[in-house]
């Protein structure tokens, strides 16, 4: 009843349910009645399979959480986004727990569809040393130009 009454707030309402047995009982519910759901906290290709079966309109992969007890987040990644193109489904691939901008273009590279990008990495995504170096070139010679 929650995800229904929040979902009535906007045309863009998005639910997040995270992916265990009655999560999935929600998300085929709620898909059923046009309902927009994010399957989250997914760890397993197996996971991602069932959620997009379901009707998931979203499956969140967390990349940071499985490097963090070392296994490859984008591995991950890649095998959701084959399986889910293998079958057809309309499901697109979140990349969550986003820890540096080497996630953001693995994610990208492997298919992902959306990353949830951390203000901290965003900033980092603009940053490169030769950029700032020719930042650093041009305002000294815009400077000269000026005669300062």
């Amino acid at each position: 009843e929650e995800a229904r009454r929040l979902a009535a707030l906007a045309d863009n309402v998005v639910i997040k349910i995270p992916i265990f047995i009655e999560g999935l009982k929600a998300i085929k519910v709620l898909s059923e009645e046009g309902i927009p759901v994010n399957t989250t906290l997914i760890f397993s290709p197996n996971q991602a399979l069932l959620a997009a079966k379901a009707g998931a309109r979203y499956v969140s992969p967390f990349i940071g959480r499985l490097d963090d007890i070392s296994h490859d987040g984008m591995e991950l990644v890649e095998q959701i986004v084959v399986l889910l193109n293998n079958y057809g489904f309309d499901t697109e691939v979140i990349a969550a727990s986003i820890r540096h901008p080497r996630h953001v273009l693995d994610a990208a590279m492997m298919g992902a569809d959306i990353a949830t990008i951390p203000f901290g990495v965003l900033k980092q995504l603009i940053r490169h040393p030769l950029t700032d170096i020719g930042m650093e070139k041009f305002l000294n010679d815009w400077k000269k130009v000026q005669g300062r």
